[in-house]
């Protein structure tokens, strides 16, 4: 059929809904897409791979996936897999292993542990007013960005700026995707992460030959708006963001999910199974 999505176009759907964490829960709990990105580890594509285990990387960053994710057939065996092929890149390998080291630990992790990263991500997660219509999305590269801790700091500062509606860490490539809305300057954001004294951002953009770009932000200070009045954290079931696009839109709504994009996805796994 010639409309029919390739696999590197669906696997790059799931990775990019699977980057808004108010999704999240709806794709683990889909028939379809978890064991399908499964079956992308072993895809002799290694574009498919990658993006695979970024979908996979989003998904685990919601604590309540990981035992489900852990349990799936396949998942810590093909995780292993990715990680053991010579042929593998090593930026590949570095991302399938620290998947596998986040779902191995769900189980093991201490209550206060647990507390603390839930708090966390919590605090990630959040949205503010009541539509995104007017948003729009910055890519950072983050000199700096390899702990939990650095991490925390980072969470820190963004939270602090008026006009950031969500963000989430890609930590194995020093990257933060970040939400904002469109009078907001991505400048703003270099300020607020340059702020912590231990890290410094560049954006990323893509050249005409769809090539990704460091670009680096002028050392001048920009004025930062900050919030005064932020919630500690929105409920993860909580959605207050009414202006979604329609591929997301249809996430949630498990009684529609004949007609939802996931069924498409589902319906051209089981056409694929062998590539």
């Amino acid at each position: 059929m010639s409309g029919e999505p390739d696999a590197l176009a669906v696997v790059n759907q799931l990775r990019d809904l699977a980057a808004d964490p108010l999704n999240r829960r709806a794709i683990v709990q889909d028939q379809g897409c978890l064991p399908g990105l499964i079956l992308f580890l072993d895809h002799p594509n290694p574009q498919v791979v990658y993006s695979a285990l970024l979908a996979l990387r989003y998904l685990a960053e919601c604590r309540a996936n990981r035992e489900k994710m852990k349990s799936e057939l396949g998942m810590m065996l093909s995780l292993q897999n990715v990680v053991q092929k010579s042929t593998t890149p090593g930026e590949t390998k570095h991302l399938a292993s620290e998947v596998y080291d986040i779902l191995q630990s769900s189980s093991t992790m201490d209550a206060d542990s647990v507390n603390e990263m839930n708090s966390r991500r919590r605090k990630a997660q959040f949205f503010l007013g009541t539509t995104n219509k007017r948003a729009k999305t910055v890519v950072l590269h983050i000199d700096g960005l390899d702990d939990t801790s650095r991490r925390s700091l980072c969470e820190d500062a963004l939270l602090k700026i008026k006009g950031v509606i969500s963000f989430t860490f890609q930590m194995a490539v020093q990257r933060c995707v970040v939400r904002i809305r469109s009078d907001l300057k991505a400048e703003a954001l270099a300020s607020a992460i340059a702020s912590t004294k231990v890290m410094k951002a560049q954006q990323v953009v893509k050249n005409d030959n769809g090539e990704e770009l460091l670009v680096p932000f002028q050392d001048t200070p920009v004025e930062v708006e900050l919030n005064t009045d932020l919630p500690d954290y929105l409920p993860e079931d909580e959605s207050p963001s009414k202006e979604q696009d329609k591929a997301m839109s249809r996430v949630g709504s498990h009684q529609e999910r004949g007609t939802s994009w996931f069924s498409t996805a589902t319906n051209f796994l089981s056409r694929s199974f062998y590539w």
